[in-house]
């Protein structure tokens, strides 16, 4: 497997595992839960509009209402998608200049930003799962293995999912 398919392979597992995540928040009022989850997304929107050279429409840790969660998380999985469709092995070298939401100018290879994005909702989401947990509520499996083994077998225990 090549960079560009570990990396696609990655962002596949960040959609999968940014769905799986919403499931289990189904069933939780908690604030914080829902907080760090709305951060994943405005995250995930932050990096996506960098890459692609325009402003992102959400700051790093958005206010976000469950409905706009819900088709938040399908139109980044989708755009996500349309980028990486593009992209060839040379492009992942491609530097992207941006600046942070402090406005501090930084420049990164496209490759370190997709490898960040995968990266970074996973910590989030396991921050989630820990909230969870300690609300005595089911937490997402969204172990990067549980994606390899297939869908299915991983989510068999979550109640809800579609």
């Amino acid at each position: 497997m090549d960079a560009l398919d570990l990396i696609r392979r990655m962002l596949a597992h960040t959609a999968w595992a940014d769905a799986l995540v919403l499931v289990a928040l189904r069933a939780t009022n908690n604030p914080s839960s829902w907080r760090e989850y709305a951060h994943i997304l405005g995250a995930e929107s932050v990096w996506l509009a960098r890459l692609e050279e325009r402003t992102s429409p959400l700051a790093v840790w958005p206010t976000l209402s469950r409905e706009e969660v819900e088709s938040l998380r399908v139109e980044l999985a989708a755009g996500y998608g349309r980028y990486l469709a593009q992209l060839d092995s040379t492009s992942l070298a491609k530097v992207v200049d941006y600046a942070t939401s402090t406005g501090q100018p930084f420049a990164s290879r496209v490759d370190d930003i997709l490898m960040h994005v995968a990266l970074h909702g996973q910590y989030h989401r396991g921050k989630i799962n820990t909230l969870l947990r300690q609300q005595d509520q089911h937490p997402a499996p969204v172990d990067y293995i549980s994606f390899a083994r297939g869908a299915q077998a991983a989510v068999t225990p979550l109640p809800g999912l579609r």
